[in-house]
């Protein structure tokens, strides 16, 4: 029991160190911060690519692992099909949060 007092008071520690940090994500809309947070994509293309490297151990030098991820990447891109939902309504919020720096990748 003292344990798990010791790591609640660990865990309210950082959130009140780090809270300033923390409470920025509260400026931004909702579908902003969803966009932010939605992680399953990364995970899902880590795993895709961990997938296409755990049966090599060895790789002769490292252009084989960058040509061997960088096809790994073209194969993968061809299935990521789904779309963002209200993707034009994030896209109109980010332009207006951050101006300039988002519509030089549009």
């Amino acid at each position: 029991m003292n344990f798990c007092l010791t790591l609640y008071t660990l865990a309210v520690n950082v959130w009140e160190k780090n809270f300033g940090r923390i409470s920025t994500m509260h400026q931004f809309t909702p579908e902003i911060r969803r966009l932010i947070y939605t992680i399953n994509p990364i995970e899902s293309f880590n795993s895709q690519l961990r997938r296409k490297t755990k049966n090599r151990n060895v790789f002769p030098n490292d252009t084989a692992i960058f040509k061997l991820l960088y096809l790994a990447v073209i194969e993968i891109k061809k299935k990521w099909v789904m779309k963002m939902k209200d993707w034009n309504q994030i896209l109109q919020q980010l332009k207006v949060h951050f101006g300039e720096r988002v519509s030089e990748y549009l």
